[in-house]
């Protein structure tokens, strides 16, 4: 089974953007909410960058020579339109030369209760035995992330795949959880314990795309 790593139970820094993206005050301030997605991609870049392969490499400086372990692994940023994007910023600003996809999953309504994953773009680079880093800011019903993961694999299949992120349900952890490959490990920020009728994550935070670039229609 596919390993998870939970943010929220450690103290850090990392839970006071997390509250401000869930205070109903905070955040109406569009920009400050893109930037706490940022923020809190940089915190989970830095930690999975622990879990890389490494290989050490001479540094030429004025005075001498450096060795400095440096990332070895071939990295392919991903994330799904729209609402990943200020999120995937902050995986960039730390693996700034690693390769990008870019995922379209929306859900198309069938009823008030119902509804399909439909995905129609994929921008991606082949991932053949690299390590993807697949981010999205919530996690409810499960069915997006898995539907990513099905597309993705029109470009290979990865070394290791590592699922991040801000927000998930309880039901769309243990879902994921049984339906992801072996090689994935899933990065949650906070785990909520309730999905209502709607697939709406409770409390949750809300839409995160309309709070990063508006409601819309």
């Amino acid at each position: 089974m596919a390993k998870i790593i939970n943010l929220r139970i450690q103290n850090s820094i990392f839970n006071q953007f997390l509250s401000e993206i869930r205070n109903v005050d905070t955040q109406q301030d569009r920009m400050r909410f893109r930037r706490n997605c940022e923020r809190m991609g940089e915190i989970f870049a830095y930690e999975i960058s622990k879990t890389l392969d490494y290989q050490n490499t001479d540094i030429t400086t004025p005075l001498g020579t450096a060795q400095i372990p440096l990332v070895k692994s071939n990295i392919v940023l991903t994330t799904i339109l729209r609402a990943g994007l200020p999120f995937h910023i902050g995986f960039l600003n730390y693996f700034d030369q690693a390769e990008n996809g870019f995922i379209s999953a929306y859900r198309k309504t069938i009823n008030d209760t119902k509804f399909t994953i439909e995905s129609e773009y994929l921008a991606c680079p082949s991932i053949e035995n690299k390590t993807v880093i697949l981010s999205d800011p919530m996690l409810a019903s499960g069915a997006s992330i898995i539907t990513a993961l099905e597309v993705l694999k029109k470009r290979g299949i990865a070394k290791h795949i590592h699922i991040v992120v801000l927000i998930a349900s309880q039901k769309g952890v243990d879902y994921v959880l049984q339906n992801l490959p072996e090689n994935t490990t899933l990065w949650v920020g906070a785990i909520d314990p309730e999905l209502n009728s709607k697939s709406y994550i409770i409390p949750g935070l809300g839409d995160a795309g309309d709070l990063a670039y508006g409601v819309k229609t």
